[in-house]
């Protein structure tokens, strides 16, 4: 018998005796194992460094990359006679008849006439009378600024291009995305299947979705309007199943009392009491929509994207901003529309009275009438049917370029030391001190991955271990894994200081009513703004660089994590926060031990979506001299010849932003799991 059989119950008995050894072992800090694997990293870098690190030349291809494209070629050559091929065309000649149709109708000229069906003076009157229905008078006005602006910056064409690809891509999401979203909310299995892939379509950055869908649906307006509807589809479908899925249980019971079918239960209960949050993911799938929609310009789509494109391939701040100042009106636009839609049918019934709603009909059809009446004089006048020409925005973009030469000359003495000093201290290191980039791509390959996956089993357990070496060994399977360790590097970095702004911003939100009020507003603005636009003033500042792409990935991704931060301290119960300042805990006690603890769910949420932002900007940042898997996918897209490796490329983003994922949650999962109380939670709560 051991020594702790012969010892009777309560007599000397130690509570660690009862606890395995694996769940000892458990009580080391997290972050002291982490921290032991990373030193030990650093010493076999230190007489590894430089070896088997598998780096390509930029235009160095391998035998994986050459299948890739032969798989390319053979799907081109079998257009004929593949079904697959033959239905994904079907559908590209949809789409693209789809946009054609729609801009002879409002945008271009519709040969042999002149111009287009619709004049611009018909399209504003339009589209403001349709704000005027389903938001009010407010967003009329909005709607109406916003159009003649696309027409007084000389962008007129461009812009409504932009929202019919946008219109066209949301319109699919909403046939195909509802019935999806519906049969999530009514059916737990289905739920299971459809989230795996919902997961993976958000986890994939928007670069990723356009070199597979050109070869399948081609370039121009067929391929923008498929990788907008893959990119805004997620959304919606996650918002709205959750909105239905959330009617309350009793409210369902008491219409299955009433002898109603599934078909009337979905219809006249589960629907409208789930509207608002519907309208909320129609929101969310707008914004996604014309945030790729500006990205598929990569693929010649039409709109605002092209000219920005135009103007960071040569590094022309001033004839970028133009085009992506209307990408940011356009943003607003949609996003208060669809904001003021949601929330018109409560204002409504708090107005209450049929005359109210009487006399908004009336109003309805006079203004209805007046916009039918110019939609006629645009098409008989030329004065409305074509814009007037307009120098405004030649000389705002004059004023931009100059703004930005200022910059350039006056600024650069303290933007360019900074940028060298963070890149040589963070990023490259010395000979005797790696930076971050140097540990991970100048290690050798299986010494990085093995840290990687010791590591992800340090913070997230077995369920973060499996994916890690599922996702690594692609990685090393598709030969580039010298340029995913470099987008690794500025995803990392760029995730840290996001989480650093989210905690101090987030914390003090949290805590000053008056700092909200302030700071969620240019929050709000913040995530409207497509990601395409954040390069042109950074790239201003900073000159095209790996850094430049890690700033504008850190503005990006900061206004979703620092709400996120703020959202979850704030829910922290006051109950909780007086009984601590009853105990006298100051102020940073209150925060560090209290609210910040308290808050880990949503400090998590917020650190895997600064991760997967963050990892959008750094592959848009190969345009701006990132390098890396941004510039493999780019030269895939600008070479046939390199279709493969910028395949190849996609992929390895993907199986990064799995892998993030797939820690984050995992670390946030194990962290929550009940643990085996300590000696000294034992003794202070009687053994309970």
């Amino acid at each position: 018998m051991t020594a702790t059989a012969l010892r009777p119950p309560g007599a000397g008995a130690r509570p660690e005796d009862d606890v395995a050894p694996v769940q000892r072992m458990r009580r080391i800090p997290r972050w002291a194992l982490a921290v032991a694997v990373v030193v030990g990293w650093v010493v076999v870098w230190y007489f590894t460094k430089g070896t088997d690190t598998l780096t390509l030349g930029g235009r160095e291809n391998t035998d994986t990359h050459d299948t890739l494209t032969s798989f390319r070629d053979w799907v081109l050559a079998s257009r004929d006679t593949n079904p697959i091929v033959q239905l994904t065309t079907s559908i590209a000649e949809v789409f693209r008849s789809s946009v054609d149709w729609l801009q002879r109708m409002l945008s271009t000229a519709n040969l042999p006439r002149p111009v287009p069906e619709v004049g611009w003076l018909g399209v504003t009157a339009v589209a403001a009378w349709v704000g005027l229905a389903i938001a009010g008078w407010r967003i009329a006005l909005l709607v109406t600024a916003s159009f003649l602006s696309f027409g007084i910056l000389g962008f007129w064409q461009d812009s409504i291009d932009l929202l019919i690809v946008t219109f066209l891509a949301v319109l699919a999401a909403v046939v195909i995305g509802m019935p999806l979203a519906i049969w999530i909310a009514t059916s737990a299995r289905a739920n299971s299947v459809v989230s795996v892939v919902l997961d993976l379509m958000q986890t994939m950055p928007t670069f990723v979705y356009l070199i597979p869908v050109v070869l399948f649906f081609g370039i121009g307006a067929s391929g923008a309007v498929v990788a907008t509807l893959i990119y805004a589809l997620p959304p919606l479908v996650r918002i709205a199943g959750h909105g239905i899925r959330s009617v309350s249980p009793t409210t369902i019971e008491a219409t299955d009392s009433a002898g109603q079918s599934r078909m009337q239960r979905l219809r006249k209960v589960q629907l409208p009491m789930a509207r608002a949050t519907i309208i909320v993911g129609l929101n969310q799938t707008i914004m996604a929509a014309l945030s790729m929609a500006t990205i598929a310009s990569f693929v010649d789509g039409p709109g605002l994207g092209q000219p920005v494109l135009d103007g960071l391939k040569i590094n022309d701040v001033g004839r970028a901003f133009v085009p992506g100042l209307l990408i940011v009106v356009i943003a607003v636009m949609l996003d208060r529309t669809t904001t003021a839609a949601s929330e018109r049918a409560e204002n409504v019934a708090r107005r209450g009275g049929h005359q109210h709603e009487r006399r908004r009909k009336l109003l309805l059809a006079g203004t209805g009438l007046l916009a039918l009446v110019l939609v006629y004089v645009s098409r008989v006048s030329l004065w409305a049917a074509e814009f007037p020409e307009s120098e405004l925005g030649t000389s705002l973009a004059s004023v931009a370029d100059s703004a930005s030469t200022w910059v350039t000359d006056n600024l650069s003495s303290y933007t360019n030391p900074f940028r060298n000093e963070f890149t040589v201290l963070v990023l490259n290191g010395s000979d005797d001190r790696p930076g971050l980039q140097s540990l991970l791509a100048e290690s050798p390959w299986y010494v990085t991955g093995a840290a990687i996956a010791v590591l992800a089993l340090v913070v997230g357990g077995l369920r973060a271990l499996l994916p890690t070496l599922v996702c690594l060994a692609g990685i090393y399977f598709l030969d580039l894994w010298h340029d995913a360790m470099i987008t690794l590097t500025m995803t990392l970095v760029g995730t840290v200081l996001v989480m650093l702004l989210a905690l101090v911003f987030g914390v003090w939100m949290a805590r000053s009513r008056r700092t909200d009020l302030v700071v969620r507003p240019l929050l709000d603005a913040g995530q409207t703004i497509p990601p395409f636009v954040y390069l042109i003033p950074v790239l201003a500042l900073f000159g095209p660089s790996r850094f430049t792409a890690i700033v504008a990935g850190i503005v990006y991704a900061a206004p979703a994590a620092i709400k996120l931060v703020a959202d979850g301290v704030k829910g922290v119960p006051a109950t909780t926060i007086e009984a601590s300042r009853s105990t006298g805990a100051t102020r940073w006690q209150e925060i560090t031990k209290v609210q910040l603890p308290m808050a880990r769910s949503s400090l998590v949420l917020a650190t895997n979506q600064g991760l997967l932002y963050v990892l959008a900007m750094a592959v848009i940042g190969g345009l701006v001299g990132a390098g890396a898997l941004g510039y493999d996918v780019v030269l895939g897209f600008s070479r046939s010849e390199e279709w493969g490796k910028g395949m190849a490329a996609g992929a390895s983003i993907v199986l990064l932003g799995v892998m993030l994922d797939r820690i984050t949650r995992a670390a946030a999962a194990d962290r929550s799991a009940p643990r085996e109380p300590s000696r000294t939670s034992r003794m202070r709560w009687g053994g309970i």
